[in-house]
């Protein structure tokens, strides 16, 4: 099917999910987790830092990582897709948009309070007792290389501050996934975009839309697990296909 065909699935939708992955913000240059690092970082898995046992072993290793990670998104401008999204947005009130990402790419195109399934890098929290943590002032300044760097202490507790992210091994926020389950379930339209449809359970997402009936339109780059769901694939990076996209739509400005 071709980017018209998926057009004419947008126009008719009221209440729209738009399901991103890591891939949307690789094109505005955020590594992903599965490409080659550089300087301190070469020596290690990014995956096997992105853990609670890491942290615990080594919370200046785990804690550094992170923040060289905040540098580079906070040097990040939202790319076309993203753009592109937050006017699919505009035009249909009814529309959520879930992120596994946890830059806040989205919000800076102009999306309002997107779904943050796997936490974000500006929301620290105590390592022990929980408690949100007083986020960094300004953007990260870490060297290119990167180095160790010592968290903060807990103003309650005293305890390592650690990122406000989901690592491996650790649940979804309760309350962002059910928001977003409940998303999927009532929209009569799921755009997935840039998620390999491997990482669960946030990979569930556009299958729950797609069990309860509703068209599921892909944009990737390559093909996932996911195609076999979905009404229309669209091959492709999200700064060049999503802006296809919504300018084959006919003026909504009276929706």
């Amino acid at each position: 099917m071709t980017v018209r065909e998926a057009a004419d699935l947008l126009l008719k939708a009221r209440k729209v999910v738009v399901f991103t992955g890591a891939g949307v913000s690789a094109e505005s240059g955020i590594p992903t987790f599965r490409d080659a690092l550089t300087g301190l970082w070469a020596r290690f898995d990014a995956q096997a830092l992105a853990t609670p046992e890491a942290f615990a072993a080594d919370p200046a290793l785990v804690y550094g990582w992170y923040e060289w990670r905040r540098t580079i998104v906070g040097r990040a401008r939202p790319n076309a897709g993203h753009t592109a999204i937050a006017k699919i947005e505009a035009a249909i009130p009814g529309t959520v948009v879930v992120t596994q990402n946890v830059d806040a790419l989205h919000e800076q195109a102009g999306s309002v309070s997107p779904i943050h399934l796997h936490g974000s890098l500006y929301a620290p929290r105590c390592s022990s007792c929980a408690k949100p943590a007083t986020p960094p002032e300004g953007p990260g300044d870490e060297p290119a290389d990167g180095r160790r760097l010592t968290p903060p202490a807990c103003e309650h507790c005293g305890a390592p501050v650690r990122p406000g992210v989901v690592w491996f091994g650790e649940a979804l926020p309760v309350d962002a996934l059910e928001a977003a389950v409940a998303a999927a379930a009532d929209c009569d339209l799921l755009i997935t975009v840039g998620t390999s449809g491997v990482v669960y359970p946030a990979a569930e997402i556009p299958q729950v839309a797609a069990r309860f009936g509703a068209p599921v339109i892909q944009v990737n780059p390559m093909p996932t697990p996911l195609d076999d769901i979905c009404t229309v694939n669209l091959r492709g990076p999200a700064a060049e296909v999503l802006p296809e996209l919504v300018l084959s739509l006919p003026s909504t400005a009276a929706r």
